[in-house]
């Protein structure tokens, strides 16, 4: 996509290319014959790319920003090769992708694999099984997400369920993040003193930043409509550590699929969407433009957070055919977008995600689990850890920020934790022991942080289960620190959130509240700023999943966990042998 800047518009080509994809008749839809393997390359490479009057190498996908899209029909096998052409290591995740078995292709760095280093290649190998929609791909190694993702589009078996009107196009549109200066030494800096991340200086729409940033007049992300007609918009939050409001002037929009998962359609102005989430919308061209013909899309923070962050506005644009001049407006002019929530609008963000609900239908059932086997209570906390001598640390009062998880800051090993699970060598690598309550239970979100002591502990401890359990997590935020709304991405698994608040879990109340009949089904939940959210997960999956915030600054810091589920009894039910080019630690 990094042709937007030169040719306004240029997206409706790709988008129309997409939708013919989607019209034709899938090959993996007779059960007579094998699915068909959809392959790609990657060649993970450098590229210079300019922005805001700042040059510089950019790593990239096949030289693109974004990374090109990934487009396949449910039940296809997918194979993608990638080839590391620069000189660090690198690794990519199939976001959201349930990799049944295969979790040697799931991704994340010494998680389910060792890295693939410069100058090697890695197959990923996997199957697309009961899943249709909007997802994303992203690097999976330090903060190479940056600006390594892109869109992953499963085109569906059955017709979909929300196709009236007809839909004219697809329109991905991908939120990202720009910084100016190196991204690694953001990360580098960060992790040696200890301090919080340096902000980005914009977002932007498919890798544009719109024309409310120094240098980016021609910057702009424009798409062109026509009066009257519906499209299907694919909007994928692949921001490094923002969660965005999104609307677009005069218009409404129509959710219909969250994270590849359909929902009861409902209409609202904006939507809040979290790093890691996709929303699917469909909006009709209705209204009448004025002379320019154009109406202004925007994103800009939902901050919830203490820590310094970048509060500007990407913006892009709508533009009617044949309607008007297709200029856009002088800066001086209403740019505003007055359906954009307010940064600090929690009000609507609790809206949106209280509207969200699974179609629950005959053909696309909610399988929420009724009864659970296990449940696991998970402090989400920011931690303030003491500096050791000798060392400079600039956090706050001196001290060094972490993040924890039951008060456990994750570490990784110097090798793949699945690899290790698969062959039976866990020891000196990882524990079986992640406390499955808080160490201590204490006013979770009305706690005096002066009053506290708020060192973490580090380690490598995973969750355990038997294949088949019926678990629930609820994700707890605290107030070390602030409170803060945490977007929490579970590999491996869809979860049903079958309940949420403000303020702490009341075990003895809030499981009587809970929705067991439509939940929202989705990979990534945003947990309230200073509440709850309580997740039901099917362990069917065995393997080694990754539990993470997806804010990378959190993770960086440790805001994550691992679980293993076991094999089952049925061959069927265990992970697969490891491919012969897994890569070596």
């Amino acid at each position: 996509m990094e042709g937007f800047h030169k040719h306004f518009g240029f997206s409706m080509l790709p988008s129309l290319l997409i939708i013919a994809c989607w019209m034709l008749p899938s090959s993996s839809s007779s059960s007579s014959v094998s699915p068909p393997s959809r392959r790609f390359r990657f060649n993970v490479e450098w590229k210079k790319v300019t922005r805001l009057c700042h040059t510089k190498p950019l790593l990239t996908v096949n030289g693109e920003y974004p990374g090109p899209t990934i487009a396949v029909h449910e039940g296809d096998n997918v194979e993608i090769k990638v080839t590391n052409h620069i000189d660090k290591n690198t690794t990519i995740h199939w976001h959201g992708i349930r990799q049944f078995r295969t979790g040697w292709a799931d991704g994340p760095a010494y998680i389910t694999q060792c890295p693939i280093r410069g100058g090697q290649s890695y197959t990923y190998k996997f199957t697309v099984v009961d899943q249709r929609g909007t997802l994303l791909w992203h690097a999976h190694y330090s903060w190479q997400r940056a600006s390594v993702y892109g869109a992953f589009i499963i085109y569906p078996r059955m017709p979909l369920p929300f196709s009236s009107p007809p839909l004219q196009a697809e329109i991905p549109i991908i939120f990202g993040e720009w910084w100016n200066s190196d991204v690694d030494g953001v990360e580098n800096e960060m992790m040696k003193y200890g301090a919080g991340p340096i902000s980005s200086d914009a977002y932007t729409i498919n890798g544009l930043s719109g024309p409310l940033y120094p240098c980016s007049n021609k910057d702009i992300f424009i798409q062109t409509v026509e009066l009257g007609k519906t499209y299907m918009l694919r909007i994928i939050n692949a921001a490094l550590n923002d969660e965005l409001f999104f609307a677009i002037a005069n218009h409404t929009l129509t959710v219909v699929e969250i994270d590849a998962v359909y929902t009861k359609p409902f209409t609202t102005t904006a939507i809040m969407i979290a790093p890691g989430q996709t929303t699917t919308v469909l909006m009709t061209a209705n209204q009448v433009p004025d002379r320019s013909g154009m109406f202004s899309m925007a994103a800009r923070p939902y901050l919830t957070s203490v820590f310094p962050f970048n509060n500007s506005t990407t913006l892009g644009f709508l533009r009617y055919k044949k309607l008007g001049s297709g200029k856009i407006k002088s800066l001086n002019s209403d740019l505003q977008v007055h359906n954009l929530p307010s940064m600090e609008d929690t009000a609507f963000a609790t809206k949106f995600s209280n509207n969200l609900r699974s179609l629950a239908s005959v053909q696309f059932p909610c399988n929420v689990p009724k009864s659970i086997d296990k449940r696991v209570i998970v402090t989400i906390s920011l931690n303030l850890q003491d500096c050791p001598e000798n060392e400079t640390c600039k956090g706050y009062n001196g001290k060094r920020f972490y993040a924890s998880m039951n008060n456990q800051s994750f570490l990784r090993p110097s090798t793949s934790i699945l690899e290790c699970h698969y062959k039976n060598l866990t020891t000196g690598i990882f524990s079986s022991d992640f406390p499955e309550k808080p160490p201590k239970a204490f006013d979770y979100t009305g706690v005096d942080p002066l009053t506290e002591n708020m060192n973490t502990e580090f380690g490598t401890k995973l969750l355990v289960v038997p294949y088949g359990t019926s678990i629930e997590i609820v994700l707890q935020d605290t107030s070390f620190l602030n409170v803060e709304n945490h977007p929490i991405h579970v590999h491996g698994h869809n979860f049903f959130i079958v309940g949420r608040g403000f303020g702490n879990f009341d075990e003895a109340k809030h499981p009587a509240e809970y929705n067991l009949v439509d939940p929202l089904e989705r990979n990534t939940v945003a947990v309230p700023s200073g509440g709850w959210a309580a997740i039901r997960i099917n362990a069917d999956n065995p393997g080694v999943w990754f539990v993470h915030c997806h804010l990378e600054g959190h993770t960086s810091w440790g805001l994550a966990m691992g679980f293993i589920v076991k094999n089952g009894p049925d061959p069927s039910q265990s992970v697969l042998p490891p491919p012969q080019d897994l890569p070596m630690c």
